[in-house]
């Protein structure tokens, strides 16, 4: 069956043996449950069935690659054909799950805030995320403060999650080859976090603060806070600041204040 990949979808299929090798050894899945999204054409899902998961999910939208992969895995994957933003990944499993994923570029930052944002802090469903984002994304997420890439999805990402860069990957590493490189995180959820009432909460305050990231902190705060002096002297920020320029546990910090106020 021939394979036409669609532009719609983002897609851009992995083909590169040595990079389905090293991202196949980063974690040890022998007798673990793992969830691939965005398959493919199932050259990942063959190496990562090489090494006998318990059990192996896989999402994928595309109707004509779920025929491909029922033709070729039929009996070694459960196949769930569907949009992954609409699945709740917690319910796929009592294990906790190790998920590998080629996300589609044009909705990976959605697909990772959605799975941040909804995550149950009381089961957390997955064990590791091994992802790969467009290069530009990626700088984004593991971005420090005072980092021209640095902002809400830094924030957003930094908050629950451990991150580490395993690798940055050529267009030719991929069919059809894209424009631009691709880099390979590894994520672990944290033991210790930031605790807020409501995730939506830092959602809204990383949006309205990085709404105008050029401009001064100062309209963003006055419009959240009305000028409460006393949280400016409690976070110490300085108001001529930028958004940039303040570091992520001062917007956790933020979210906690805007929670208190509403309580």
């Amino acid at each position: 069956m021939k394979i036409q990949h669609k532009k719609s979808l983002g897609q851009n299929f992995l083909i590169d043996k040595n990079i389905i090798n090293l991202i196949s050894n980063l974690e040890e899945i022998k007798d673990k449950a793992i969830l691939e999204v965005g398959p493919g054409t199932g050259n990942l899902t063959t190496n990562l069935l090489k090494k006998k998961p318990k059990k192996f999910f896989v999402i994928e939208k595309d109707n004509n690659l779920v025929s491909l992969l029922k033709k070729n895995f039929s009996k070694e994957i459960i196949i769930i054909n569907d949009d992954i933003l609409k699945i709740e990944e917690n319910k796929l499993c009592n294990d906790k799950l190790i998920v590998f994923g080629n996300l589609p570029y044009n909705i990976s930052t959605e697909i990772l805030c959605k799975w941040i944002l909804n995550l149950d802090n009381n089961k957390i469903w997955f064990s590791s995320l091994i992802l790969m984002f467009q290069k530009e994304v990626a700088d984004r997420i593991i971005s420090k403060y005072n980092d021209k890439n640095y902002g809400r999805l830094s924030v957003i990402s930094n908050w629950k999650l451990n991150i580490k860069k395993i690798i940055d990957i050529n267009p030719n590493s991929f069919y059809p080859k894209p424009k631009i490189e691709s880099t390979l995180l590894f994520f672990s959820p944290k033991k210790n976090f930031f605790k807020l009432k409501n995730s939506r909460n830092l959602e809204k305050i990383t949006r309205i603060f990085f709404r105008h990231r050029r401009k001064m902190l100062k309209k963003p705060f006055n419009q959240l806070f009305k000028g409460d002096a006393k949280i400016l002297d409690k976070l110490n920020i300085n108001l001529n600041l930028r958004p940039q320029n303040i570091d992520c546990e001062t917007y956790y910090n933020l979210t906690r204040e805007y929670e208190n106020l509403r309580s």
